[in-house]
């Protein structure tokens, strides 16, 4: 049989028992927890010390563990609490509601240790991925699937501490007979209750596996165009352009079909259209949009053409093409090309813009 994890926490405080002996009986048990809470206090530093020294020697020492001391220090200091009154005060009126009540708190804490475990671990494993491959779609499609399954992982954990607390209770345990063998209409009645919620955690974690979206994605949904912020069991967060946040149910992504324009890559092409008169300066306008494409940090280099794309009444369409890494850089670099290029035809070659009075057809 496998020693209790508490049993070296449990001999210790029967140490301190002992050597409590030699005090008068009114104080014995003040001494005991005095020193059994200290233990727990110089055992939560030392912990976390040691762990943030192992990270620093291999290169992790922006991971920070000074989040798990408190989760440490409760969880020794609830066992140590638990053996005190178990050793100085079994037989004393309210003696059960003591032990049911520090159970309660060596649960929460050993829960909350748990979790600050598991998301010390997800950061392990997100800072190995990014020395290893730096940022981009690997670290992303890493960051998605990790971070669903700390939140599926974090879900459980909590339902199974409140399973532990309750089967403490000699009456829940009573009920569970019942409750088990009435499973089939319980399981029947949740199912229909929580049927789009459990749909919606499904979704999920098909998003997470299938890798249809990422996190930091740029996505095009219900016409509005974003990153794809946050992923969770139920949701999805898209930071639209203009900051504000769209809320969308997992199964937006399993059911609706969206735009994903970092699929495979950030790289987009894109073109703007000009409006000119037939005497319009072709060449020149070829010639000025290379040499403003070549000098601008948001053209990949990978297209750059003009073509003059259609005809109608008296005007002809100027259609660049163009591209970018990304689409800020793309809607930059348009906005850039179609400023400089008016401003030179304004200045330079007036007659060749239209007169918006003879425009016939203006959504060419």
């Amino acid at each position: 049989m496998l020693p209790s994890p508490s049993a070296p926490i449990d001999d210790t405080v029967d140490d301190v028992i002992e050597v409590s002996r030699f005090l008068p009986e009114s104080l014995q048990f003040l001494a005991v927890i005095a020193v059994g809470l200290t233990i727990a206090a110089i055992l939560a530093f030392v912990i976390s010390g040691i762990t943030h020294r192992i990270f620093q020697r291999i290169g992790l020492g922006e991971i920070k563990v000074k989040g798990a001391r408190i989760p440490i220090f409760g969880t020794f200091a609830s066992i140590i609490l638990k053996t005190s009154f178990l050793a100085f005060h079994r037989g004393i009126d309210g003696y059960k509601i003591w032990q049911f009540s520090l159970l309660i708190c060596l649960v929460f804490f050993l829960t909350w240790l748990i979790i600050v475990l598991v998301k010390i671990v997800e950061e392990v494993v997100l800072a190995r991925i990014r020395s290893r491959f730096g940022p981009g779609r690997r670290l992303a499609k890493v960051q998605t699937q990790v971070g669903l399954l700390r939140r599926v992982l974090i879900a459980v954990l909590c339902i199974l501490a409140v399973a532990a607390v309750l089967l403490t209770i000699e009456q829940v345990r009573a009920l569970g007979a019942g409750i088990l063998a009435s499973a089939g209409l319980v399981s029947v009645v949740v199912g229909l209750a929580v049927q789009s919620s459990l749909a919606n955690v499904f979704a999920g974690l098909q998003i997470a596996f299938t890798d249809s979206v990422r996190v930091d994605d740029i996505v095009v949904v219900e016409a509005e165009r974003g990153t794809v912020e946050e992923i969770t069991l139920t949701y999805v967060v898209v930071l639209l352009i203009d900051g504000r946040r769209m809320i969308l149910p997992s199964t937006y992504f399993t059911t609706t079909p969206f735009e994903n324009w970092s699929r495979r890559s950030t790289e987009i092409d894109g073109n703007i259209t000009l409006q000119l008169k037939l005497n319009a300066p072709i060449e020149y306008l070829r010639t000025r949009t290379t040499e403003l494409l070549e000098s601008s940090d948001w053209w990949d280099g990978r297209s750059n053409s003009l073509l003059v794309t259609d005809t109608y009444g008296g005007l002809q369409t100027v259609t660049i093409y163009l591209s970018s890494r990304d689409p800020g850089d793309l809607w930059n670099l348009r906005n850039m090309l179609r400023e400089k290029l008016l401003s030179e035809l304004v200045q330079s070659y007036p007659e060749c813009l239209p007169d918006p009075r003879t425009i016939q057809n203006p959504n060419v």
